[in-house]
């Protein structure tokens, strides 16, 4: 049984990350990540729980990444990293959200935002 999509607002400012967006917290699901995929669509994206750094290795496609801390703020944003990149560790962080290039514009998202993870029940998505 696969876990339920989220969907990823920023509350702080009013906008829609993506509303299908699969959550990644054990270490298979987190090693595979997004290898194999083509694309990510507009809404998709990944939660990596927990996570303080990503690479690009093998990867076919770039990614904006938001890196976020225990109380679902964002502490960085890396807009179109790009295949065989990494982003540095951030020991700040506890999960990224790996989403389509140009998401992170698109919505205005910022450091110092507010997110709010929500499954399709409309229940806080847990992400320890």
């Amino acid at each position: 049984m696969s876990a339920p999509l989220l969907r990823v607002q920023n509350r702080t400012r009013g906008s829609l990350l993506g509303e299908r967006v699969r959550r990644a917290n054990r270490p298979w699901s987190r090693a595979i990540g997004l290898l194999g995929r083509r694309s990510l669509g507009p809404g998709e994206g990944l939660v990596l729980v927990p996570c303080t750094s990503i690479h690009m290795l093998f990867m076919r496609f770039p990614l904006d990444v938001l890196y976020v801390d225990r109380q679902d703020r964002v502490v960085k944003a890396v807009r179109n990293l790009k295949p065989f990149r990494f982003s540095g560790c951030l020991r700040a962080a506890h999960y990224t959200i790996e989403l389509p290039v140009g998401t992170i514009d698109g919505s205005g998202t910022a450091v110092g935002d507010q997110l709010g993870l929500v499954e399709a029940d409309g229940k806080p998505a847990a992400t320890s």
